[in-house]
């Protein structure tokens, strides 16, 4: 088993970073870059291209992925559509990640008009983690959640949502940036899991960390720099779980506000577990504490 290499840089969080479940040490003086990537060309039935068109489906309540604008773009009217975006998060409906690129992005995925934007359809509706988690108390459950900090690689991140909805999972947590994307790719390695699953997208991990800490959950943090192991920390009280980047782990900032780091032991040869791997032996150890 190996990680899928990838690179990721957050939005108005830290630099450094922390590996998973890496023996080696960390290369030094050399400051660790992350960014978001794609793993194929979208359909173009999952995509829609131009200004008038992005705003109609705003309008319509179309759930966005993301949306890629060219970079030099300064008219009336690409302003309104950016004002559309910002007051979509500003209101807590929808976060959107816009990314401002060169034209030769947009046109790597399409040779048609785009007017210089694209936005990228999501194909599932996103929770809200301020609503969810106050239901989930007062339905009387102890929550489990599991924050991804970077997974970037939608085969893991499918893998992992499947594994959560076997288990019986709340909810799974993604950072607006950075992530995987959710697209047909990760809703099929999901097994379907992915509709199902509520998907919590927010605007910053670390404002997120502290909303589930000062909501009486655990934090903890799947690391290999922990002093020991996951099998001995309590996980029958609301948890939340967090794993990290497929290469670079969590990033340094989130896993100062978690509450335990636990790491899972490493014996053979191979230097670490797949994240999806890793995942799932951290949530079924909190169904087995809870049976």
């Amino acid at each position: 088993m190996m990680f899928y290499k990838s690179n990721y840089t957050p939005a108005q969080e830290g630099t450094s970073e922390r590996k998973p479940f890496h023996r080696h040490d960390e290369q030094k003086g050399r400051r660790p870059e992350r960014r978001e990537y794609e793993t194929r060309r979208p359909k173009e039935s999952e995509m829609i291209f131009g200004i008038r068109a992005v705003m109609e489906a705003i309008d319509a309540g179309k759930t966005l992925d993301k949306v890629l604008i060219r970079r030099d773009m300064n008219s009336a009217i690409g302003r309104e559509l950016l004002e559309k975006l910002n007051a979509l998060s500003a209101d807590g409906a929808m976060v959107v990640p816009i990314q401002k690129v060169p034209v030769e992005k947009l046109n790597q995925y399409t040779d048609k008009n785009h007017q210089g934007v694209i936005a990228f359809l999501s194909p599932i509706e996103f929770a809200s983690i301020d609503t969810l988690l106050p239901s989930l108390y007062e339905e009387g459950k102890t929550p489990l959640l599991v924050v991804l900090d970077g997974v970037t690689d939608v085969r893991n991140f499918g893998a992992i949502a499947r594994t959560c909805a076997c288990a019986g999972a709340d909810a799974i947590i993604v950072g607006a940036r950075g992530s995987a994307a959710i697209n047909g790719d990760a809703v099929k390695t999901s097994a379907g899991a992915l509709h199902t699953l509520p998907i919590c997208k927010v605007e910053n991990l670390q404002n997120c960390l502290r909303f589930l800490r000062e909501s009486g959950l655990n934090i903890v943090a799947a690391t290999e720099h922990a002093d020991h192991l996951y099998t001995d920390t309590d996980m029958r009280a609301p948890l939340a779980i967090v794993m990290g980047n497929e290469e670079k782990g969590i990033y340094e900032e989130n896993l100062k506000l978690c509450t335990d780091q636990v790491s899972i032991p490493m014996a053979g040869t191979i230097e670490s577990l797949n994240v999806s791997v890793a995942a799932g032996i951290m949530i079924y150890e909190a169904i087995r504490q809870r049976m």
